[in-house]
């Protein structure tokens, strides 16, 4: 049985229309590989990107500890800590606050800041830290602001 030209035509235009399962195999290969690559490279990055947020935030809110200190005379004590920043206390009447505009943050980890006044390792000062990735006191990976010995 002969095939017409037009016939012949429309097979080749019917098969040339989608791709072929080994086609596809042959992408996902190599958009695996690719991925291989790329992906371990970046995914460091946004443990260093969230350490530097910490360390960033950490700075901001010794500044604002630092502003309610010339404004009170005294760094925020008791439960209040770093809320104290935020809302007026009861024993501050020269609180020209708020000194932290959008609330107390957490920490990049979501964790809340670790204050304490006064501090056990800034005598005469406060110890402000974030726990870091593990959450846990104590490590290589607590962000603090005061110097560390290892």
């Amino acid at each position: 049985m002969k095939v017409s030209g037009t016939e012949q035509t429309q097979r080749n235009q019917q098969r040339s229309q989608g791709f072929t399962l080994v086609e596809m195999l042959l992408v996902l290969v190599i958009l695996a590989a690719l991925a291989a690559v790329v992906v371990p490279k970046f995914a460091g990055r946004s443990k260093q990107a969230k350490v530097t947020a910490a360390k960033t935030e950490i700075a901001t809110l010794e500044t604002a500890l630092d502003s309610f200190e010339v404004d009170n005379g005294y760094y925020p004590k008791g439960g209040g800590g770093l809320a104290d920043l935020v809302i007026q206390p009861s024993n501050a009447p020269d609180w020209r606050g708020p000194y932290i505009k959008r609330g107390v943050p957490k920490d990049p980890w979501g964790n809340d800041y670790i204050y304490e006044y006064p501090g056990r390792r800034n005598t005469g000062g406060y110890d402000l830290s974030s726990y870091g990735p593990d959450g846990r006191a104590g490590g290589d990976d607590d962000i603090t602001n005061w110097n560390q010995t290892k």
